[in-house]
């Protein structure tokens, strides 16, 4: 990542204030842990929106990226939080639906993207990958460019690597579990 004036480490900051969650959880996957990271906790702040936007609109400009989105939830505040900073000026948002409308347009991908944009995927929380694989292939199929994928967090649990492999370009994370909880007990080596 190019310097970002401080704006990584701000985040890293409000991540561990309003977004680590010390107890028992069961992730999406099935998976339980002694820890849960709620990105949304701290993107849905004003702050935390600001430095998310910022963030991910440089990336989507260092990458020549026109478009922002993801998986509908975790990249709804996010691709909005990258429109509405100055940075992101040139970008446009979109979401990718779990189900086909069945009325309207009945599309997969809504917002302001157009099939043959060049987009950057973006999610708040990676673990295993799965939810932005699905999207990843949703977009490809409406006839979107994928020029990269960027997550709030990476959980470091292989959900990067697949995520990858499934877009077929340059995947990112701005902070991992590691920036966010050095400390817990899963902590490899």
């Amino acid at each position: 990542m190019q310097d970002d004036g401080g704006a990584r480490e701000r985040l890293i900051e409000l991540l561990r204030e309003h977004s680590l969650v010390l107890g028992d959880v069961t992730l999406s996957s099935g998976k339980k842990t002694t820890y849960y990271i709620d990105a949304r906790r701290t993107v849905m702040r004003p702050d935390g929106q600001r430095v998310a936007g910022e963030l991910i609109a440089r990336h989507a400009s260092a990458i020549g990226a026109t478009a922002v989105g993801g998986p509908v939830m975790a990249a709804i505040p996010l691709a909005c939080a990258a429109i509405s900073v100055p940075e992101g000026r040139d970008l446009v948002g979109f979401f990718v639906r779990k189900e086909r409308k069945e009325h309207g347009l009945q599309r997969w991908v809504e917002g302001g993207a157009e099939p043959g944009d060049r987009v950057l995927v973006v999610e708040d929380t990676v673990t295993t990958g799965g939810s932005t694989v699905s999207a990843i292939e949703r977009i490809r199929g409406e006839g979107f460019e994928i020029a990269g994928v960027l997550s709030l967090v990476d959980r470091l649990a292989g959900g990067g690597e697949a995520i990858a492999a499934a877009a077929d370009a340059p995947y990112e994370a701005l902070t991992t579990v590691d920036d966010i909880y050095p400390d817990r007990p899963d902590r490899e080596g």
